[in-house]
């Protein structure tokens, strides 16, 4: 086994090396993993292009363990060389576990959001909101900033939390006009809920801040910078404000003309979208009135790349200086493969991790009818929507449906298959499968091996159908869909392996895009202060890494 290496990103030498690694690990799977389509899988037979040893491994490996495998989790009976490479890979992977944030950030005050503010929240939106409203107001407070710019705000969650809970001016920027609409009303009936209970309590000291909206694209720096020089604090910009028992005032922000002396600003963004997350931290570069960034990214699949090498970059990735002076590019299917979540991965029960390779399955079977009968529309590289994923609920409902009817059949397949039973089923071929309660038709008499090929193709069928419908090609009688599955089928249970192998690159792929983000700050010297803090419970948020960067004051560093 390897020894593996403890990484840190405490300086820039230090988040330099770990890419570095990451890179030099990663270069020779670009080809053989990353840049693969798994569409292409039967057609480009890509299981070739992997050692033979792991495939012929990992084939007869249960569906459980695979499902483990991005997790970093290897079995004894495993080759060597396959346990190198996935426990090297996953000694590179960024911790993500959550952090003791009350650790991390001194004299924060997380507070469980009431029943008002929550509303509407799903427990994950929750979780989030909770959290990073916390974070964002401690870092708020550490550099003494007067105003909060939500950016990518959704439905305003955590700016209303920011302003109801934590008294915080906040604004809330998002390109739908619709989310704005829903983010006043929703705070309109929070505000008349703190309302009464100011009269009750006769609180008449208490102030009450509103967050306000924008409806606005940000497409650039520039503009998210005119954004916060100009609405934070803005002549043209209202602020609701609550004072006494029931009297209320409404005031404008007050822009002073002194531009020295600007209300001093933190930028904070919940998932926002690809390239609008590297907006964010560039603007908090150029803009000085932005004293703090608090960012957390999500949706790599939408950043942009360039490949030149000279200039500044205007590109989501890479962003630093040192990677971009490598002329790395990711490619599309790289980005596609760092939103991968190795905690989703491993959450997924035995059926719900069968159907997930039944789909690839069915989709790259679907390519080779694509490339023989409709090359043209293959070459097209064509999407089917997400007609799978509809199969995949279709199959699941039957399964529960029929549960109680196929008990007796279900036992007798422990006493067939007791190996498979013990290991929670593999996936494959119909020799080594074991079939779903769910599949097994009561009609049927045949023995459990026809059974398994037979409802696979039928699957399988429903799924072309489904596809060439939504491609508006009608079906064929040419079409010979039983000579193309029993092409595929004896390879079909080397696609789970192939696409748990790939998974397990994705961590690695989005630990690179965040040190890269971290670089590109270190990279400005000692003014600022940057670290990379996982707040959410990954199980619960996949994307929880927090990038948080203040700017160096001198005149806060004692306080």
């Amino acid at each position: 086994m390897t020894e593996e290496r403890r990484y840190s990103c405490e300086t820039a030498a230090d988040t330099l090396q770990w890419i570095s690694d990451i890179i030099n690990f990663l270069n020779p799977y670009f080809s053989i993993f990353i840049n693969a389509h798994v569409v292409h899988f039967f057609k480009d037979r890509l299981w070739e292009n992997v050692d033979a040893e792991w495939m012929d491994c990992l084939r007869r490996e249960s569906v459980q363990n695979l499902l483990l495998i991005p997790s970093g989790v290897v079995q004894d009976q495993w080759p060597a060389s396959l346990k190198d490479f996935i426990l090297k890979l996953r000694s590179m992977v960024f911790c993500q576990e959550q952090a003791d944030i009350n650790t991390a950030l001194p004299g924060l005050r997380m507070t469980s959001l009431n029943r008002v503010l929550a509303q509407g929240m799903n427990a994950k939106k929750r979780h989030e909101v909770e959290a990073l409203s916390a974070v964002v107001s401690t870092v708020a407070e550490s550099v003494r900033a007067h105003a909060i710019l939500d950016v990518g705000a959704g439905q305003g969650y955590l700016a209303q939390v920011l302003a109801f809970q934590y008294q915080h001016s906040v604004i809330a920027i998002d390109a739908c006009s619709h989310h704005g609409m829903v983010t006043d009303a929703r705070a309109e009936r929070i505000k008349k809920h703190y309302k009464s209970q100011m009269v009750k309590s006769r609180s008449g000291m208490q102030n009450l801040n509103i967050p306000k909206t924008i409806t606005c694209r940000v497409l650039s720096i520039e503009s998210l910078k005119a954004l916060v020089e100009t609405s934070l604090p803005g002549d043209d910009l209202e602020r609701s404000m609550l004072k006494g028992e029931s009297q209320e005032h409404k005031g404008k922000f007050h822009c002073p003309s002194d531009a020295n002396n600007r209300s001093p600003t933190v930028l904070a963004g919940l998932h926002a979208c690809g390239d609008l997350s590297v907006i964010m931290l560039k603007t908090f570069l150029d803009c000085r009135d932005v004293k703090a960034v608090v960012s957390i990214g999500c949706c790599y699949n939408l950043l942009s790349e360039e490949s030149s090498r000279d200039g500044e970059s205007r590109c989501g990735f890479p962003m630093s200086h040192a990677v971009r002076s490598t002329g790395l590019s990711l490619g599309k299917s790289a980005r596609d493969l760092a939103c991968q979540s190795a905690e989703r991965w491993r959450s997924l029960d035995m059926h719900a991790g069968i159907h997930n390779f039944e789909l690839h399955t069915f989709r790259a079977a679907f390519q080779m009818v694509l490339s023989k009968y409709y090359p043209k529309v293959a070459m097209s590289t064509p999407s089917i929507g997400r007609k799978g994923k509809a199969l995949r609920r279709q199959n699941r409902r039957r399964y529960i449906e029929s549960e109680l009817h196929v008990k007796g059949s279900a036992c007798q397949m422990k006493q067939n298959f007791p190996a498979e039973s013990k290991t929670g089923g593999t996936f494959g071929s119909a020799s080594e499968t074991q079939t779903l309660p769910g599949e097994i038709s009561s009609n049927e008499s045949t023995g459990c091996e026809g059974i398994k090929i037979d409802n696979n193709f039928k699957n399988f069928e429903k799924f072309c159908q489904s596809g060439l419908s939504h491609l508006g090609i009608e079906h064929s009688n040419d079409v010979n869909l039983q000579s193309i599955w029993k092409e595929a089928e004896p390879f079909a249970d080397l696609v789970g392996p192939y696409w748990s192998l790939r998974a397990a690159l994705g961590p690695l792929l989005e630990t690179l895009i965040l040190l890269d983000r971290l670089l590109f700050l270190q990279e400005q010297g000692s003014v600022l202060e940057a670290y990379l803090l996982p707040i959410f419970d990954p199980n619960i948020s996949p994307r929880n890494v927090a990038i948080i960067a203040k700017k160096i004051d001198k005149d806060l560093r004692s306080s």
